[in-house]
């Protein structure tokens, strides 16, 4: 939950601006400001002070705890200009305050040393993190030799370390101590399966699952879940068990985990629930390398255990977005799609593209760029690196599933990696949103290049968009080596279309060096076009209108029965 307080009128139209976007996860604390703040320190996590910095600062100093614990705070003037990142930047309040900002056209400011520089705080990677995380990260910031000493694969986002280093993070799930200059991350790597007798008690579950890990040398801090079969989703002891050690129970069907291969299968749990196996299995049935196998807890008192368990190490799923990255605009890149750029560590993509993103990029990011015709090859390289538990971002222009780099990948990827599309605006749209409202009905695009389909298939397609009266819009319409295709595309309209129709003839399309006009059909003259335009050609019912190009959205002109817009 989120406090807000204010102490004036403005400050409080303000705070009810935040209360109305977000009325689940804010409370208005009203009253005396000292008390207001008193209690929304202690009952949230997070504030929001509509107040001076230097009057928070004195509100807030004598409650101060430990910044693992406290609350982030953000202070907003009352004029709305600034939201300030004031306490628990890497808690929460960094972000908060650029929500804040994006809510009331205020300007965020964050003084966090890793986040003004672009480098991701070592407490904010959302793995538990041991050692001198203040040294280490200054070592960073400084751009001292750091090295990362990676047991397991496990995506990462961009780090400046290398192979030597005086300061060293550490990726490992087992038993460490941190040594001087030394950070350990604990990535979620390990998973308990669980068996149960009915009534086995909580402390017997958790005790098993504690020496078992102990006894491998695995640290607990590591362990991502516990899992069962689906009969013992509701097994008090193991429910317990579970939340004691601040993970989720996950349940698997007595048919799926009969069907993992297991080194311990006994008959007992198949009579019961109707598996040979449960501990092995339901730590199994991801995958993974079994580290622990099946044992039995140990009573004092002599008599028969009641619970299992088996531990696996799960290998980290690498990740693979593929970004577009819209037309060319900065404006028109899309917030995931930065989001995305920056959290990955290894970048993908078309050199010309990476130079429109490079300044964006996190320092130490990996960059792998290639020229043109080498597009199986990016995709390849992309999914390769995402196979190595790298956090990889594979660039395109506009929609990176439009004539771009989705397909190509996802023809190259399989199940063994996570792959997120993000969405980019095309350009077609791009170029739509300059001519007016040329797509305002049925449409569609159409490649003219035939390095990858054969002419007689394209002109199959353009045909059929002319006797349908679709409108059409051409992506790579003519180039130096290719010039007559876009002559042939234009004359099979040209069959079903008058020479009056409108067509929009957009170049470079929301860049610096953007050109657009509008001709007709009959006027265009092919030889004006290059690879860089759109050419986009209206349908019987298109119109110039002052200048610009409109396809209704009824063919009834301007007598439309469709109802609000």
């Amino acid at each position: 939950m989120i406090g807000l307080i204010s102490a004036t009128a403005a400050g409080a139209a303000a705070r009810d601006r935040l209360a109305v976007a977000w009325p689940d996860r804010t409370r208005v604390y009203d009253g005396p400001v000292k008390d207001a703040v008193r209690r929304a320190f202690a009952e949230c996590e997070q504030l929001v002070c509509f107040l001076a910095t230097g009057a928070v600062v004195r509100l807030i100093a004598p409650l101060l705890g430990d910044k693992a614990s406290d609350p982030g705070v953000v202070c907003v003037d009352e004029s709305g200009r600034f939201a300030v990142s004031l306490v628990g930047g890497h808690g929460g309040a960094n972000e908060l305050a650029r929500e804040i900002g994006e809510l009331l056209g205020a300007e965020p400011v964050v003084t966090t040393a890793t986040d003004a520089v672009g480098v991701p705080g070592l407490d904010t990677l959302g793995f538990p993190v041991e050692g001198d995380v203040a040294a280490v990260s200054r070592a960073l910031l400084d751009g001292e030799p750091v090295a990362l000493r990676a047991e397991l694969d496990w995506p990462l986002p961009p780090l400046r370390v290398g192979a030597e280093g005086s300061y060293v993070i550490r990726l490992t799930d087992r038993l460490a101590e941190p040594a001087e200059r030394e950070v350990v991350l604990r990535p979620p790597s390990l998973v308990v399966g669980v068996g149960a007798s009915k009534g086995a008690p909580a402390d017997e579950v958790l005790g098993l699952v504690e020496s078992a890990l102990r006894d491998a040398g695995l640290s607990p801090a590591s362990l991502a879940e516990l899992a069962t079969v689906d009969a013992k989703a509701d097994e008090p002891g193991i429910v317990e068990a579970a939340a004691r050690l601040g993970v989720p129970l996950v349940t698997h069907s007595a048919e799926e985990l009969a069907a993992v291969e297991v080194p311990n299968p006994s008959d007992a749990p198949l009579a019961a629930v109707g598996t040979p196996s449960v501990a092995e299995a339901a730590a199994l049935v991801r995958g993974g390398e079994l580290l622990v196998p099946k044992r039995k807890s140990e009573r004092a008192d002599g008599q028969p255990a009641m619970a299992t368990c088996a531990v696996v190490r799960r290998p980290g799923r690498g990740r693979l977005a593929v970004v577009g990255l819209g037309p060319g605009a900065r404006d028109l890149l899309t917030p995931r799609a930065k989001a995305e750029l920056q959290g990955a560590s290894v970048l993908v993509g078309l050199d010309q593209y990476v130079d429109q993103i490079r300044d964006l990029l996190r320092p130490g990011t990996r960059i792998l760029e290639s020229g043109l015709g080498a597009e199986e090859e990016r995709a390849r390289t992309a999914v390769a690196e995402a196979r190595k538990g790298q956090t990889v971002a594979l660039i395109g222009s506009g929609d990176a599933g439009v004539y771009a780099m989705a397909s190509p990948a996802l023809a190259e990827a399989s199940d063994d990696i996570d792959v997120i599309g993000v969405p980019g605006v095309t350009a077609a749209l791009a170029a739509a949103a300059i001519l007016g409202a040329p797509l305002g009905h049925d449409h569609v695009s159409i490649s003219l290049s035939d390095l990858h389909t054969p002419w007689e298939v394209i002109e199959r397609r353009v045909r059929a968009a002319a006797e349908a009266d679709i409108v059409v819009t051409f992506y790579n319409p003519r180039s130096r080596g290719r010039d007559w295709q876009l002559p042939k595309a234009l004359a099979i309209l040209a069959e079903h279309r008058t020479a009056t129709t409108p067509v929009g003839v957009v170049r470079n399309a929301s860049r610096p060096d953007e050109s657009s006009r509008l001709t007709t059909l009959g006027s265009l003259d092919p030889a004006t076009v290059d690879m860089m335009t759109v050419v986009t050609v209206g349908n019987t019912a298109t119109r110039d209108i002052a200048g610009r190009m409109v396809t209704p959205r009824g063919y009834r002109w301007q007598a439309s029965q469709e109802g609000p817009r």
